[in-house]
């Protein structure tokens, strides 16, 4: 099967690609030469390229914002972990994806991994706040993107 790189991909598609459970935002990329360290696989760092891109993605999908809009909240993580669970080489095809597992008033939990030939190569999981523009007020997550992230899975704590 050969995936559409930089495109959303469907559900069939991370399915077909062999991914356990679809995502409500995917998108494949391949391995690049310049994303290599000196042991020839992927450097830690490009990881977490690859997850604020979808990050990116899922933020503008979901209406939370448009990143470099004035008007848009500014979002920022609180804090992170990944977890790294195996190599990747140049020209891997890889599928990144995106789930809110939870959310609060102003905050977001996210969950994201790295897939490669069917098996988990990376994962990060962190908290994503939204800010006034002034950068210190938060700013409560509107009741329609609530309402998406719930129809998508996420749950609210009480």
């Amino acid at each position: 099967m050969t995936l559409p790189l930089h495109t959303d991909l469907t559900a069939a598609q991370q399915q077909a690609a062999g991914l356990p459970k679809a995502a409500p935002v995917a998108m494949a990329g391949q391995v690049h030469h310049d994303e290599l360290d000196a042991l020839n696989h992927v450097n830690n760092v490009v990881y977490f390229v690859w997850f604020e891109r979808l990050r990116i993605a899922f933020i503008e999908r979901y209406g939370i914002g448009i990143i470099g809009d004035p008007n848009s909240p500014r979002i920022v993580i609180r804090s992170g972990e990944v977890r790294y669970h195996a190599e990747m080489v140049r020209g891997e095809v890889y599928i990144t994806t995106c789930t809110c597992t939870a959310f609060r008033t102003t905050s977001m939990t996210l969950h994201q991994d790295i897939w490669s030939g069917g098996t988990l190569r990376a994962s990060f999981t962190c908290i994503m706040v939204l800010l006034e523009q002034d950068g210190h007020t938060r700013k409560s997550i509107p009741t329609e993107i609530k309402n998406k992230l719930i129809r998508d899975g996420a749950t609210r704590p009480e």
